[in-house]
């Protein structure tokens, strides 16, 4: 069994920066690709940044020069630092995981529960 658990939501106003994190535990052999999507009110769920096990990374352009994805091999979690936060950021960051559990052959993809971030004007 393998979870993701997401934290650092919260409210905050434009201009501010908020840090997500999220912690995957479990019988994992091996992660893959880290994702943050995120789901704002009254649109669909889009990709917002991704890191690769080799640390490289990409970004939405909404969010480029503004967001950092990292992440800790050794502790298996990946992180998103927002700054410059805008009202259109506000919605529900979900994290994503490819990852290979104890015993099996190939990688799966796994979600969290999500957090909610709010900015206000």
């Amino acid at each position: 069994q393998v979870q993701l658990v997401e934290s650092g939501g919260g409210l905050v106003q434009a201009g501010g920066s908020l840090r997500l994190s999220c912690a995957a535990s479990g019988s994992i052999f091996s992660i893959n690709t880290m994702h943050w999507y995120r789901q704002g009110p009254g649109k669909q769920r889009e990709l917002v940044a991704a890191t690769t096990s080799g640390r490289s990374t990409n970004y939405a352009d909404s969010v480029k020069g503004r967001f950092t994805i990292s992440r800790d091999n050794a502790k298996n979690t990946v992180y998103l630092q927002m700054n410059s936060l805008k009202p259109e950021d506000t919605g529900v960051y979900y994290c994503n995981a490819q990852i290979r559990v104890v015993g099996s052959p190939a990688f799966r993809n796994y979600w969290g529960q999500g957090t909610q971030v709010t900015v206000s004007s």
